[in-house]
């Protein structure tokens, strides 16, 4: 595990992208000087790279001058994470640069311990399941979980969900919203160990998918009118 001050000593110049929200935000971050930061509501197809250009082209860069990319894994909005995974991919072929990831809810756990705040934050795992990361104070940050409804409605930890996260069901019992501002987080936690190197940027899953394989069946008769 690495810290954002850390990778900037090391890399220089970073291109922060995180779509895992209903707001695409990308933040240029260079050593010495100060952040650029970009948002937008657009869905992650168009304004990701609407807003890196953007970024690039306020401090006279371009794309070449990355040393570096860092990117939300998720938890969070799949199809957005997954277009920042396939942008970084093709951005890597382009030429060879380090891709490091963090987490969403673990960045906004540490957020709201920092506060003073207790509980778990949460964001719809679908299938009647939550995803939650637990907190008690800043160094008591609890890994990633996806925990039933149920189990969630009968703890009575203070439950916190970003409002910038899409939610399918209603939350098992009463939540206080909390913000995503990445450019916020990220500048209070510098110094915390929350990014991690990956060769393959994708979108975080508790588990690695299964797939069925499908046997080829000739229709007939018999096939379509089974007794």
């Amino acid at each position: 595990m690495a810290s954002l001050a850390q990778l900037l000593a090391a890399h220089g110049c970073i291109l922060v992208v995180d779509a895992a929200s209903t707001s695409v935000q990308v933040g240029l971050l260079r050593a010495g000087q100060p952040p650029l930061w970009r948002s937008s509501p657009d869905e992650a197809g168009k304004a990701l790279f609407a807003l890196a250009d953007d970024a690039l082209r306020a401090a006279g860069l371009t794309l070449a001058d990355v040393r570096a990319f860092a990117f939300d894994a998720g938890p969070g909005s799949m199809l957005g994470v997954r277009t920042v995974a396939m942008a970084l991919r093709t951005w890597q072929a382009l030429a060879a640069r380090p891709a490091y990831q963090f987490q969403s809810l673990a960045l906004l756990a540490r957020g709201l311990a920092h506060a003073g705040h207790t509980g778990a934050v949460i964001a719809d795992a679908r299938r009647d399941t939550w995803h939650v990361v637990a907190f008690g104070a800043p160094d008591r940050v609890a890994p990633l979980r996806r925990v039933p409804a149920a189990e969630l409605a009968a703890d009575p930890a203070p439950l916190w969900q970003p409002a910038a996260f899409r939610a399918w069901s209603p939350p098992p019992r009463a939540t206080q919203d909390c913000a995503f501002d990445l450019a916020a987080l990220l500048a209070a936690h510098a110094d915390a160990d929350l990014f991690h190197a990956t060769n393959a940027p994708d979108a975080f899953q508790h588990e690695a998918p299964e797939y069925k394989k499908w046997s080829a069946q000739v229709h007939s008769a018999a096939t379509a009118n089974p007794k």
